[in-house]
């Protein structure tokens, strides 16, 4: 259980951050600074990227742990086919399952929080910026926020979270975005979110290669990131570059936020329903190898 509440809250920091970068656009487009305003943020991506290599090898062990129980439940010497099909491992496996599925359920939680604090990261960020401007490194604007945490965050004005007025305002507004790119977002999320996790629990449906079904989650990544990299990214970057030439208004962006966290929201919901299918999928291509 220690372990299980450790991944989670990984999970739950890596999709609250990923999320956050949302906010990134519209501070980049109300300082018109935005390549600066992603460099900045990749200083705190790498805390998303280390939960991120952290979170893997404790699944795995998880994962073996339920491996090795099965077998001294049902025998040491049984056959991958015995074991997965032995009423005592089928028990572990429904209750992985459910554990996993606590994982995704983190990774809503922290989606939906960051939605809710967007508001006011844009506010943290566009001081940021400018702090940066003004110290000329990244270890000197750290090290101003570290020694005036109090004048930083007066700075960067008032912070609030996401009301219904303005979930409602951006809402009324005519779409002035593409809705195929936002229904891909959801798929995109989905399979990012349950890729490794399905990998990793096909690994325990085929014991004897797991390592196998484990690194075949870049075989299922791979279509999310072909769908991110063509579609998605280039959509979002393309509406925020046309609002800093001043071709669309700074609104579309905001429309453009608050539609991706929702669909980014539904993305991890819509996970849930992939989950096993993606892992017996993973299980099937292991096989195909093996």
């Amino acid at each position: 259980m220690d372990r299980l509440l450790i991944v989670a809250a990984l999970t739950a920091v890596i999709h609250f951050i990923n999320t956050l970068a949302y906010a990134i656009r519209i501070s980049g487009v109300r300082t018109r600074r935005l390549a600066t305003a992603f460099s900045i943020f990749n200083v705190i991506f790498l805390v998303a990227s280390t939960a991120n290599t952290i979170q893997a090898p404790i699944l795995a062990s998880i994962v073996e742990m339920v491996i090795k129980t099965g077998q001294t439940q049902t025998g040491a010497r049984v056959t991958d086919a015995q074991l997965v099909n032995s009423a005592a491992y089928q028990a572990l496996l429904v209750s992985l399952s459910d554990n996993i599925r606590i994982v995704i359920l983190a990774a809503t939680a922290g989606t939906i929080i960051a939605a809710a604090l967007i508001p006011a990261f844009v506010n943290i960020f566009n001081r940021a910026i400018f702090l940066f401007e003004e110290t000329g490194s990244v270890p000197r604007m750290l090290g101003s926020i570290i020694i005036s945490p109090r004048r930083f965050m007066k700075a960067g004005g008032q912070i609030y979270l996401a009301g219904r007025s303005s979930l409602k305002l951006a809402a009324k507004k005519k779409m002035a975005i593409p809705k195929t790119f936002l229904f891909l977002n959801i798929i995109v999320t989905g399979v990012y979110t349950t890729g490794v996790l399905s990998a990793i629990y096909a690994g325990a449906l085929f014991p004897g290669f797991r390592s196998t079904a484990t690194l075949l989650s870049a075989v299922v990544n791979g279509v999310a990131t072909i769908l991110a990299a063509t579609v998605v990214e280039p959509t979002a970057a393309a509406i925020t570059d046309q609002a800093l030439r001043e071709e669309r208004g700074d609104e579309d962006v905001k429309q453009m936020v608050l539609y991706l966290t929702l669909t980014r929201i539904l993305g991890t919901v819509f996970a849930q329903l992939i989950f096993l299918p993606s892992a017996y999928l993973v299980k099937y291509v292991a096989a195909l190898l093996a």
